[in-house]
């Protein structure tokens, strides 16, 4: 590289592989837009749901007495958007992270282009720099992608008004854009672990669907643990332990302590799992 370097002319490592040439790269891909396709109708089907069982305001609380979120999903187009949230956050969020990071350089790898990309030449670390950058930036779409069209289906089904709250009371209008923008940031920073699983997965091997599915069967094992209450306190330092804090934001007093530890967690395990990629990467023989 360092001969390249000498006798190229005008050569930058850090010009190859733009941001924008790799965006468009995968907003070609039709994964891409067949995951935008699944999250923008998720809200829709949720709609005709409710409008084919008679919403769940008829039966509160399952005949228990307790409502809960989902209970109050017709109540407003902001509840509406918080329970497209809520029963999409502990599972079909998790997809598009781990597609759009799994699949990023292992695909590159099985169709036998990530050699020609390394000789063009790209640096090895920039290369997983844009990968990562834009996966992150598709990732941060879809879960965005979601409420906002949940929102406005929810705002034309249900009407605009106040979030309310199943533990009673309710968040003004005013505030409920901001509280949903908050909750989604956090469930994004949540979610960065199965990014960095699906990452380093991605570096690892040529078969993409091991990478994404390695990335979501993790996940999965991860739950599975936190369900496991006699881990006790261990439970904490599952990543999967605080993925439902994002609901302290939707309260009436701003709850800031789960979200705060839940992140600390979460950008922990990324960080180390983003480091084991790049390390890793630099290392390996490209053979395809």
């Amino acid at each position: 590289m360092s001969a390249v370097q000498e006798t190229a002319p005008g050569y930058r490592p850090g010009r190859t592989l733009p941001l924008r040439v790799e965006a468009l790269r995968q907003w070609r891909r039709r994964r891409t837009l067949v995951m935008g396709g699944v999250l923008a109708a998720l809200p829709f089907i949720m709609i005709v749901a409710f409008a084919v069982g008679g919403g769940p305001d008829d039966g509160p609380g399952g005949g228990n007495g307790r409502i809960t979120l989902i209970d109050t999903a017709t109540a407003s187009g902001a509840n509406f958007a918080a329970t497209c949230l809520f029963v999409s956050a502990g599972f079909l969020l998790v997809v598009p992270v781990a597609l759009f990071c799994g699949d990023t350089v292992a695909s590159e790898a099985s169709w036998s282009s990530l050699r020609y990309l390394l000789a063009s030449p790209v640096p090895r670390a920039r290369l997983l720099w844009s990968k990562l950058v834009v996966a992150l930036g598709f990732s941060l779409a879809a879960m965005v992608l979601l409420p906002v069209v949940a929102l406005a289906a929810g705002t034309a089904a249900y009407g605009w008004g106040p979030l309310k709250l199943p533990t009673g009371g309710a968040l003004a209008a005013s505030e409920t854009v901001p509280r949903l923008a908050l909750a989604v940031a956090f469930i994004f920073v949540s979610q960065l672990v199965t990014a960095g699983l699906a990452f380093w997965l991605s570096t690892r091997t040529d078969a993409p669907l091991g990478a994404v599915g390695g990335a979501v069967g993790l996940t999965i094992v991860g739950n599975v643990l936190d369900a496991v209450t006699a881990l006790g306190s261990w439970r904490e330092f599952l990543p999967a332990h605080w993925q439902f804090a994002w609901a302290d934001a939707l309260q009436p007093q701003l709850e800031w302590g789960g979200m705060v530890k839940g992140t600390a967690v979460s950008v922990s395990y990324a960080l180390v799992l983003f480091a084991l990629a790049f390390r890793g990467f630099s290392r390996k023989d490209i053979t395809s």
